[in-house]
Formats: structure tokens, C-alpha cells, sequence
């Protein structure tokens, strides 16, 4: 009993040390999952300023906003005496970048392509705000939950066309962290091959691509099922295999991925336990 209170006692003591340091640290983030990925990092509290749309997790909510993810205010950053000013290197406007470093402030810029860069940002973030220790303990668990769907290689790979709008008709190539999910779990992406990140594409791309399985995000359209009914001829729409993933689990580079990978592979296996079925 007495040790268990002790290592109790030290637990707290531990967290209490890594909060105080981590609040003696200023940041502020210039990316929605530059912010979740804070929290993640247990490095939430030191985040002083945030951008619109920064709402996860709940508490991220209260964070000041200096701005959106294409424009800051100067002055009201300035103001918040940031000792980091946490940048998306491929998202944040380099004009942006530049500014802040004209008047003397410290911009680290964060990549997160793939989804694996969620661990190694969370690690950057940690390292910076004095979290280390919860930031790699939090990476870690990314990526050993990653690592559990590195055997679902199947025999054959499911032709997926990913639908992120509608009107007009989007989708992302091979290099959109959605692509990576799909591959993880067994799929191809019909337009990985496609230079732009989300270009807009044609009806006619996607008859002629053949895809087994759309994929569509929630915020595309309330019924992806019914819309798609209309063109029989695409094998996902001949056979059923339409499926919605919500956006907030698959558009951004943060620990969320996990559950947005847990759905595609079930969407996935779904549409690949009906096609044996079938045959």
C-alpha cells in the first residue's frame, strides 16, 4: 500500500513538474492539427493563440484566435509574446511565415504528408514546449496503433475512388494523407497518379476509372448513396459499395486518423467479404 501511494505521490508530482514547465512556454499554432497535435504532445496549455477552426479538443475551443490558417493578425500575435509560433511547412502561407520572422519571432514550420509525421510532430512539439516525456509516450501509442493495420494486405487491392465534394466533383491524388488510409487498408486510389493534391475531375474520369468503392466524406453530401444511383454502370454503385467517413477523422494529420483508419479498413473488408460472397 505504501508503495503504491509513493508511486502515486511521484505520478503527480511528474505531471504537476511537466505542466508548470510546459505553461512556462508560449506558443501559438497556425493550423487546426498543429493545435489538436499540442494536446496531444500535453503541451495544450501552452498554446496562447490559435487559428479559426482550432476546435479539437474540446478545450482548444477557448484558445484566443489570432486569425485563420491564411491570415494572421501581426499585432495580436506580437502581442501574445509567443516564444513559438508553430507553422504547417506545405499549408501555412509563406508571406505569413515571413512576416513573423521579419519582427523577430521564432517560426518552426511542421510538415505532416503522411501519417506516421502525426508521431514526429507530436515528438517537435513536445521537445519544444517541455513535454517530452508525455509527447513520446503519446507518439509511441500513434504509432503502435498504426503498426496493428500494417498486416491487412490483401490478395487483390480494391479500386477506391475518394469523393471529397461534390459540385463541382473533387477528389485527392496519391500523396493526400486520405490516399495513404485507404492504402493501409488494402485499397487503391483510381487517381493517385494525378499531379494536383485535390484536383476537380470529371464524371466521365470516374465511369472510365471503374471504382469498386466510392468513399465519401460527410461533409460532401447528406446521401452519397442516392446521388451516385445514378450512374449504374460504376461497379461501387452496381454492387452497393458506397460508404461515408466523417471529414473530421480523415482531413487532417492528427491522432483522429486512427479512427477514421479503423473505418475505411471495416468499409473496406466489407465491400471485399461481399465480392467473395458473390463469386
Amino acid at each position: 500500500m505504501m508503495r503504491r501511494a509513493l508511486r502515486m505521490l511521484a505520478s503527480i508530482a511528474l505531471c504537476a513538474a511537466v505542466t508548470v514547465h510546459a505553461a512556462e512556454v508560449r506558443l501559438i499554432s497556425l493550423a487546426p492539427h498543429l493545435t489538436s497535435l499540442a494536446f496531444d504532445a500535453g503541451a495544450g496549455g501552452a498554446i496562447v493563440g490559435t487559428v479559426e477552426y482550432s476546435d479539437q479538443p474540446p478545450p482548444a475551443r477557448a484558445i484566443p484566435r489570432v486569425g485563420n490558417a491564411f491570415q494572421v493578425d501581426l499585432e495580436r500575435v506580437v502581442a501574445l509574446a509567443p516564444d513559438y509560433v508553430l507553422a504547417w511547412a506545405s499549408g501555412t502561407p509563406q508571406r505569413t511565415i515571413a512576416q513573423l520572422e521579419r519582427v523577430g519571432l521564432q517560426v518552426i514550420a511542421i510538415e505532416t504528408h503522411r501519417v506516421l509525421d502525426v508521431a514526429d510532430a507530436i515528438r517537435q512539439i513536445g521537445a519544444l514546449a517541455g513535454t517530452a516525456t508525455a509527447a513520446a509516450a503519446a507518439a509511441r501509442e500513434f504509432e503502435q496503433a498504426v503498426a496493428a493495420f500494417a498486416d491487412r494486405e490483401p490478395s487483390r487491392r480494391l479500386a477506391v475512388f475518394i469523393q471529397i465534394d461534390d459540385e463541382p466533383l473533387y477528389t485527392v491524388n496519391g500523396r493526400h494523407i486520405i490516399s495513404e488510409l485507404v492504402e493501409r487498408c488494402g485499397g487503391r486510389n483510381v487517381f493517385d497518379d494525378l499531379d494536383q493534391l485535390a484536383p476537380a475531375i470529371g464524371m466521365e474520369a470516374v465511369i472510365a476509372a471503374q471504382p469498386e468503392v466510392i468513399l465519401s466524406t460527410d461533409d460532401t453530401v447528406a446521401d452519397p448513396v442516392a446521388v451516385w444511383q445514378r450512374w449504374p454502370q460504376i461497379p461501387a454503385v452496381a454492387d452497393g459499395h458506397i460508404y461515408t467517413v466523417p471529414a473530421d477523422l480523415v482531413a487532417q494529420a492528427t491522432t483522429r486518423l486512427l479512427a477514421g483508419l479503423k473505418l475505411i479498413c471495416a468499409d473496406l473488408e466489407d465491400a471485399r467479404s461481399q465480392r467473395a460472397e458473390e463469386r
